[in-house]
């Protein structure tokens, strides 16, 4: 074998050896290249993740772990059976300094497991910096969006139980209105926004996080308004 033939044989066999980058580069180039690591992770790839993870790299993924390249990818493993998906990379943009490439995009996902299809969108932010001669990514953070649950049904008959006057503190107060099917929370003179139930006593303001569960008593009456905010709760007792 000649040895031109012998390099282009180890360049086919082994992904992770690679000619040095340019010292410029395109944000053509970067997505391709986040979407090719993307693309890795049903089969559990981790080779385009070894190649364009800096080893001092940074990330902190949309659970709030904060990993580096080891944890990173030893995190890219194999989807079990079963389960398959894809994610494609849209919206992205870029600012560019010598030697330093931001990427920012959404990323959308979709997971289908044993038939049943799951969505999900995430912001991503990429930092590339150029050094010895390669493009890597040395910082990443995952953000995922928030996406309303399904609505549920609670008999109109029972919205009654929910409307009154609910206090926090002397002077703040809220009030909980039905017209029909609809509940309606105001606060002091403010804006009146929309309840819609997920479920029989829990409810959820639309385009918000968080929940407004409302407690009943040993009766079986609706004594609290509870705001519950990523597992802390504000309590608003029940006063009319």
């Amino acid at each position: 074998m000649t040895k031109r033939l012998w390099l282009l044989a180890i360049l086919l066999i082994c992904p992770s050896v690679r000619a040095n980058d340019p010292e410029k580069i395109t944000q053509e180039e970067l997505v391709r290249r986040s979407q090719q690591m993307y693309d890795a992770l049903v089969p559990g790839d981790q080779e385009p993740w070894k190649l364009y993870i800096a080893d001092d790299a940074m990330s902190t993924d949309e659970k709030g772990r904060t990993m580096d390249k080891a944890a990173l990818v030893a995190d890219v493993q194999r989807m079990p059976t079963g389960y398959s998906g894809v994610i494609h990379i849209v919206n992205a943009k870029s600012r560019f300094a010598p030697g330093v490439a931001i990427v920012s995009y959404d990323a959308e996902e979709k997971e289908t497991v044993f038939g049943q299809v799951l969505h999900a969108r995430y912001h991503m932010t990429d930092t590339w910096l150029y050094r010895n001669q390669l493009w890597q990514i040395v910082a990443t953070q995952a953000l995922r969006y928030y996406e309303d649950p399904a609505a549920g049904q609670v008999p109109e008959a029972k919205l009654n139980d929910y409307t009154g006057r609910y206090e926090l503190a002397p002077g703040e107060v809220i009030k909980v209105t039905r017209n029909g099917s609809q509940l309606t929370v105001q606060r002091g003179s403010g804006k009146p926004y929309a309840l819609l139930p997920e479920s029989p006593d829990l409810f959820f303001r639309p385009g918000a996080e968080g929940r407004k569960l409302f407690h009943r008593d040993a009766s079986g009456l609706v004594d609290r308004l509870i705001d519950r905010r990523n597992n802390e709760d504000l309590v608003w007792k029940r006063i009319e």
